[in-house]
């Protein structure tokens, strides 16, 4: 694996798939689908948004089915029961279409703008393009606890990246060529980039 941070090169304008897992969201998720439609169409014309909806316990499957029924561009995958963290990803990455596929949570951790700054890092010789977090407002402790997690899962699987646990990411759907996911819980995170990783795929960063 080679990871970058060099300028970025402007790339074409390929197709491109925009999910989120989501699992009792329905305070956050309409609004994260529209903002990301918005982005979507900013950067190419030929693109989708996906919600997988996890079994959530709330109205989020119904709010998605709704606007689902107004909006062509939006797809929505149902779990009948949750999967889990995991689950809910190989969803995502089975269902993408497009050429490119971008995934970030449905709780709006992360502002799905800020995609544009990943696509203009996404360069020719580029398959993945990962953000790490320069901005906390987590408790403490949360702080603290994500920390340790990042440096235990960066010292026992040898990777390589700022930020492993950020999930605001943007890669090439051929890396699924290669890279077969199996987990169903957070832990896909780490096997995701252990995988990209020792398949020798190039990795950018970008802060978000």
């Amino acid at each position: 694996m080679h990871v970058l941070s060099g300028a970025p090169l402007t790339p074409a304008k390929p197709s491109l798939s925009i999910f989120f897992p989501a699992y009792g969201d329905a305070g956050t998720i309409a609004s994260l689908v529209l903002t990301a439609h918005m982005t979507a169409r900013s950067l190419t014309d030929d693109y989708e948004v996906i919600v997988v909806e996890d079994g959530s316990p709330d109205h989020t499957g119904e709010l998605l089915d709704e606007m689902a029924s107004h909006f062509s561009w939006l797809k929505v995958v149902h779990h009948p029961k949750n999967r889990g963290y995991g689950g809910a990803l190989r969803s995502g990455f089975a269902t993408a279409s497009k050429d490119l596929v971008f995934y970030t949570d449905g709780d709006a951790q992360y502002d799905p703008r800020e995609m544009t700054e990943l696509w203009k890092a996404l360069a020719s010789e580029v398959d993945l393009v990962n953000g790490y977090k320069i901005v906390r407002s987590d408790p403490w402790y949360r702080v603290v606890l994500g920390r340790a997690y990042h440096w235990i899962a960066r010292l026992s699987f040898g990777l390589k990246l700022r930020d492993v646990d950020c999930d605001f990411r943007l890669m090439r759907r051929s890396i699924f060529d290669v890279v077969e996911l199996k987990s169903n819980s957070g832990v896909i995170c780490v096997e995701f980039i252990k995988r990209v990783q020792s398949a020798g795929f190039v990795i950018r960063e970008v802060p978000v």
